[in-house]
Order: C-alpha cells, then sequence, then structure tokens
C-alpha cells in the first residue's frame, strides 16, 4: 500500500514563499508520476503542478514562474516550492501519485492519480 505524506504548509504574507514536501511510503519506487493539487474553499481541485517519469513538468498558467515542482530521486520525496505567493493561491494542497509511468508530459487528470495525500494548508494574508 502506498501512502502520502505533506508538511509544510503554513500561513505567509503575500509576497512570502513556502515550500510544502510529499514524503511517500510503500510501493515507493513505482511513484515516477507525480503531482500537486490544490483545492479553495468553494472551488474545484485544480492541477498546480506534475512531475513525470524523466522529471519532465508542467504547470498550471496561474503559478508559471513563481512555483516549482521537484524531486529528492533518492527518496523520491516530491517539493513545491512557492514563492510571490498571493491571496488567490490560499488552498488546501494535495500531492497525489500515479500508479504509471508517465514517459511524456505528465497530465492533470485527476483520475489518473490512484494515490492521495491528506493534504496540507496554505494561507496567503494580503
Amino acid at each position: 500500500q502506498v501512502q502520502l505524506v505533506e508538511s509544510g504548509g503554513g500561513s505567509v504574507q503575500a509576497g512570502g514563499s513556502l515550500r510544502v514536501s510529499c514524503v511517500p511510503s510503500g510501493l515507493t519506487a513505482r511513484l515516477r508520476c507525480m503531482a500537486w493539487f490544490r483545492q479553495a474553499p468553494g472551488k474545484e481541485r485544480e492541477g498546480v503542478a506534475a512531475m513525470g517519469t524523466y522529471d519532465n513538468t508542467r504547470y498550471a498558467d496561474s503559478v508559471k514562474g513563481r512555483f516549482t515542482i521537484s524531486r529528492d530521486n533518492a527518496k523520491n520525496i516530491l517539493y513545491l516550492q512557492m514563492n510571490s505567493l498571493n491571496p488567490e493561491d490560499t488552498a488546501m494542497y494535495y500531492c497525489a501519485a500515479a500508479s504509471f509511468n508517465c514517459p511524456g508530459t505528465p497530465e492533470f487528470n485527476q483520475n489518473s492519480y490512484k494515490y492521495w495525500g491528506q493534504g496540507t494548508q496554505v494561507t496567503v494574508s494580503s
């Protein structure tokens, strides 16, 4: 069984930075297609950043140039570095992993991700 545990969320003022982490346990060697999603109150969950099998990435337009997804390949820990945060970034951030490889550009199709963490809250005040 696979578990994903997020950490690193918190409260920050607009313009600040945070880094959230996702630590997997279980059959982690198979988790090569991973992503960060977020859900703000009253809104649908949306893809933020994704990383594929060969570390290829995809970003939502709203975070391009501000957020960076990365991975510690030795430990398979997934990170999301968030800079220049604004109140619109306030949301619960979820880590997700697919059960298969994604050698091409990873997708934000939530149905493609089998494993999900419990989320970590990010709050940005103006």
